[in-house]
């Protein structure tokens, strides 16, 4: 199917859509004007841009029209002059389109729960992991989205040997799905008298959000514990027994929650959090299971993939999947990923636009 025929046929669907909506019982069926209020909202962009597509094209037949049968040379020059501006135009619009019609994440649009732990390094380690903790809550500042921290295990120095927090924002996973990897660090470690530069890393997992709808929990399944809260935290620290501890006995993924003083604000939590890393172990196999696909996108997910090197002596960092090296360390860690993020998602739309195209 040619790229016009492609997007007469978004077009019906789009005025369909409208068309339902509309439909005067629609106002008793929430769910499903919800379903089309979200189908509208993706396909407006396309719409937008198909009808700027069809405004060139005709535009480019007149301008050819006038060159075929004028004889005013003054007006010829003109049409001329207007057809290779269209003409130049056209490529980068086909291009878009392309792009819009790529098939979507489904998860694009969820909140996150990201997982930080560092890995060889010791202390160090620790302490990358602390840096890259930062750096995404301040890009989330920048942002203005909310976080909420669900677990933390912290080191003495100011390190985390792990965190989990909450990213509540329309279209989190979409900005920060390719971050899943391994994050390598160059530096030399407030730990070290000798001014040498040592090479830790820590691993970050960016998990969509899981719905009630996503994940079926029988109860009969779970394995709650609760014990006293331990680390920073005030006075309510070893006080009470409100931390929790969820088991899921038949896959054996376990979630802890104890940032909350209440109990059942932290189990509400944990459950949610359960639910999160069991919808994405099914997108893990769902994923294994289509090897080949995964070849044609920017990280294939896999957390134990070396994904980026920060090395901070050069303000140099390094983003192995596509090539690209910034000297901007110091911009990036204050939560500027505007570059990176661009840079990856377009070179996993140019990889999927292959796999599309053949």
């Amino acid at each position: 199917m040619d790229l016009w025929n492609k997007l007469e046929e978004v077009e019906r669907t789009y005025k369909e859509v409208e068309s339902r909506m509309a439909a005067p019982d629609i106002a008793t069926n929430p769910s499903e004007m919800q379903a089309l209020g979200k189908k509208h909202v993706e396909l407006e962009p396309i719409i937008t841009a198909f009808g700027e597509y069809k405004r060139v094209t005709r535009e480019i037949e007149e301008s050819r029209q006038i060159i075929a049968s004028e004889t005013d040379e003054d007006m010829r020059v003109m049409a001329k002059e207007e057809l290779l501006s269209l003409e130049d135009r056209l490529p980068a619009l086909e291009k878009d389109i392309h792009v819009l019609l790529l098939p979507k994440d489904r998860d694009d649009d969820k909140n996150v729960v990201i997982e930080i732990r560092g890995g060889t390094g010791g202390e160090e380690a620790a302490l990358f992991a602390a840096d890259l903790f930062r750096m995404y809550t301040r890009f989330a500042e920048r942002e203005r989205w909310k976080i909420e921290i669900l677990d933390a295990n912290e080191t003495g120095i100011g390190g985390y040997k792990e965190i989990v927090f909450r990213v509540e924002a329309v279209g989190a996973f979409s900005k920060l799905k390719f971050e899943s990897g391994v994050h390598r660090v160059q530096r030399v470690p407030v730990t070290e008298a000798g001014g040498r530069v040592h090479t830790s890393a820590a691993t970050v997992a960016v998990l969509p959000e899981a719905l009630d709808v996503d994940v079926d929990i029988r109860t009969e399944d779970l394995k709650i514990d609760t014990y006293r809260s331990g680390g920073a935290g005030g006075q309510h620290v070893n006080m009470t027994d409100s931390a929790v501890r969820i088991t899921h006995l038949p896959t054996g993924v376990v979630v802890t929650c104890q940032d909350e003083r209440s109990q059942i604000k932290n189990r509400a939590k944990a459950m949610q959090f359960l639910r999160t890393k069991l919808y994405d172990l099914e997108l893990r196999k769902r994923q294994d299971a289509m090897a080949a696909d995964r070849k044609g996108q920017v990280g294939s997910g896999d957390r134990s993939e070396r994904i980026r090197t920060y090395n901070f002596p050069q303000n140099r960092i390094t983003d192995h999947r596509i090539g690209l090296t910034l000297h901007k360390l110091d911009q990036v860690i204050e939560g500027d990923l505007y570059e990176l993020i661009e840079a990856l998602t377009l070179a996993d739309q140019a990889e999927k636009m292959k796999h599309f195209a053949a």
